[in-house]
C-alpha cells in the first residue's frame, strides 16, 4: 500500500511503545527514499562513538558517526546540503541531499573544503520493503510529521530530538518525553 502523507523528507518519530528494540526506539527517521518498491531513511538521534577519522584514519575532520539503522551497517552512508561541491547527489528535499561522489567528499574534506554542519555521515540504513512500514504504521510504531525544521537535519546537537518531538506533540506524548528509556528501570 501506497501512503499518500509518506515522501521523501518525511519523518518518522517512534511511539513510546517500541521498547526493547535497540535500532528504532526513541529514533527519529529522515525518509530519503519512498517508491512502491520500498523505503529507505536514516536514524537522526543515534549518534555511535565513532569519529569520521576512527573510520578513514587519512581523514583529519573529526565528525560524529550516527547510526543510520540496521541494514548495511558495516557501510557508510552521508546526508549533506552541498550539491554543488558533490556530484550525483540526490535531493531528498529542502536542500538536503543524498549520497554522492565518496572520492569526491573524501578530497573535499582533506582540503578543508567542507564544515561540519554542512554534511552528516551514518553507518547503515534504515529500509522497508513496500508493505513492512504500511504495517508498522498501522501497529501504531510510528508517527509520521511533515519535517518543517530542516536546521537540525544535518546538526549534531540533536541529543534531545525525540523527546522535543513528544514534547511538541503534547499530550500524553509529552508525558513520554521524561520517562526512562526503559521502564524497568524507573
Amino acid at each position: 500500500m501506497y501512503l499518500k502523507n509518506l515522501h521523501k523528507g518525511t519523518l518518522l518519530i517512534s511511539k513510546p511503545n517500541i521498547i526493547g528494540d535497540e535500532s528504532f526506539s526513541r529514533s527519529v527517521v529522515l525518509l530519503t527514499e519512498y517508491n512502491e518498491e520500498g523505503v529507505i531513511g536514516f536514524i537522526l538521534n543515534k549518534r555511535l562513538d565513532y569519529m569520521l577519522n576512527d573510520l578513514i584514519p587519512d581523514v583529519e575532520l573529526e565528525l560524529p558517526i550516527y547510526q543510520g539503522g540496521p541494514v548495511e551497517m558495516d557501510n557508510l552512508f552521508f546526508l549533506h546540503s552541498i550539491p554543488d561541491l558533490i556530484p550525483n547527489s540526490l535531493l531528498i528535499a529542502d536542500n538536503i541531499y543524498w549520497g554522492g561522489d565518496f572520492e569526491k567528499v573524501n578530497d573535499l574534506i582533506k582540503n578543508k573544503e567542507i564544515a561540519g554542519d554542512e554534511i552528516k555521515f551514518f553507518l547503515g540504513y534504515s529500509g522497508w520493503h513496500k508493505d513492512q512500514l504500511t504495517e508498522e504504521i498501522d501497529d501504531n510504531s510510528w508517527i509520521i510529521k511533515t519535517n518543517t525544521s530542516k536546521e537540525f537535519v544535518l546538526s549534531e546537537e540533536i541529543q534531545d530530538l525525540w523527546k522535543n518531538e513528544m514534547i511538541e506533540l503534547g499530550g500524553s506524548y509529552e508525558l513520554w518525553s521524561n520517562a526512562p528509556e526503559n521502564p524497568s528501570y524507573n
